[in-house]
């Protein structure tokens, strides 16, 4: 029988520090970086600086250039698969799942629906992969709607039946991002994008996937909610865990158990994996959070892109601040501490403030 690992939150927050790769010391690549990682959420909002570009700052500091992450992007070093940027060589355990599209199995309803409209617009499906094979890559703009059947939402997606069907190639494996034209998504073969690795049955994949996302998180639940980006749930993936205060079991990845920590002072992206779970920030990290730029100004606590501000292995408060970039100033209008920061605690934060503004070519600004 397997070892039920006994942790304390203490134990569980390290853990899931040195997963991220937010303690010291730092990694030495983008390429580390994401390959550990596993993606990168390709996010457009940028109040500060692209999501993206600022997990990677925050792990690699100012060796990241930026500028790095679209030159890995236009050489196919790395992917953009569904809005998340991915190492190449992990497409073949995705590539499983498009090949079994659009399910194993016992299909489900909404399954079945797709795959009827899809085959139902066969013609169509034909005509955009031989306009793609000739002319590619191409805006979605620029692929005609020759739908027979047009297809129906609840209302979000109506008259988007180009949009939709280009979805549901990139699922069957057909048709992949192959950049941008300004915001804009180009659209290509699959062929001419993903690598031509051995692809291994869609049990081994996803197998594999749990275990990697465990090793990017260090300890997670089983199951988790699902998450439109990437799920939180690492299966099987591990050894069984409890954390002290914390009902329930975790999965825990060995390879941290007992490692020494050392840990430093970051400022993380609301959409950081860290913190990305937040039934998991509350359970284990003890971190009240939310994305508030979705909420009136009125109703904010904390401010519209406000980032979590980790000490060590606590997550301490939250920095609001914006990058003004005609003005040549990021504008800092609180840093928010949960608790009174000790003077330690308090340098490092200015410090790394002052570092993100060098960074970004900025003065910092505290009206």
């Amino acid at each position: 029988m397997t070892e039920v690992h006994q942790l304390s939150r203490q134990d569980a927050r390290r853990i899931a520090v040195q997963a991220q790769l937010l303690d010291v010391p730092r990694p030495s690549s983008l390429a580390d970086v994401v390959c550990h990682l596993t993606f990168l959420q390709l996010d457009p909002a940028a109040p500060i600086v692209p999501s993206a570009d600022l997990v990677l700052w925050s792990r690699l500091g100012s060796s990241y250039r930026p500028g790095e992450l679209q030159e890995a992007l236009e050489d196919l070093t790395l992917i953009d698969h569904h809005g998340l940027a991915r190492p190449a060589a992990d497409l073949a355990l995705f590539r499983a799942e498009m090949a079994a599209w659009p399910g194993t199995g016992e299909l489900k309803d909404w399954e079945e629906r797709n795959r009827d409209w899809v085959a139902a617009n066969d013609g169509c499906r034909r005509d955009l992969l031989e306009l793609l094979r000739q002319d590619g890559p191409l805006r979605l703009r620029d692929l005609p709607d020759t739908c027979e059947v047009p297809w129906r939402s609840s209302g979000w997606n109506d008259h988007r039946s180009v949009k939709m069907l280009v979805a549901f190639m990139v699922e069957l494996g057909e048709v992949a991002r192959a950049g941008r034209e300004g915001k804009e998504p180009r659209w290509d073969l699959a062929s001419r994008i993903y690598p031509d690795d051995p692809v291994p049955s869609v049990a081994d994949a996803l197998a594999e996937r749990d275990r990697r996302r465990l090793a990017a998180l260090g300890i997670a639940r089983a199951k988790a909610p699902a998450h439109p980006v990437e799920p939180n749930g690492v299966g099987p993936a591990g050894e069984p865990a409890v954390v002290a205060g914390v009902k329930g079991e975790w999965r825990v990845d060995p390879a941290y158990l007992g490692r020494p920590f050392t840990g430093r002072c970051a400022l993380l992206s609301p959409l950081d994996r860290l913190v990305i779970d937040r039934r998991r920030t509350t359970e284990l990290l003890e971190f009240d959070y939310q994305l508030e730029m979705f909420k009136p100004a009125a109703k904010r606590r904390w401010g519209y892109w406000a980032l979590p501000i980790l000490y060590g292995d606590r997550l301490v408060g939250k920095l609001d601040a914006t990058a003004e970039r005609e003005e040549g100033v990021l504008r800092v209008d609180a840093v928010h501490e949960d608790e009174p920061f000790p003077v330690d605690v308090r340098a490092a934060v200015d410090a790394e403030i002052e570092s993100l503004a060098a960074w970004l070519g900025l003065e910092v600004f505290r009206p």
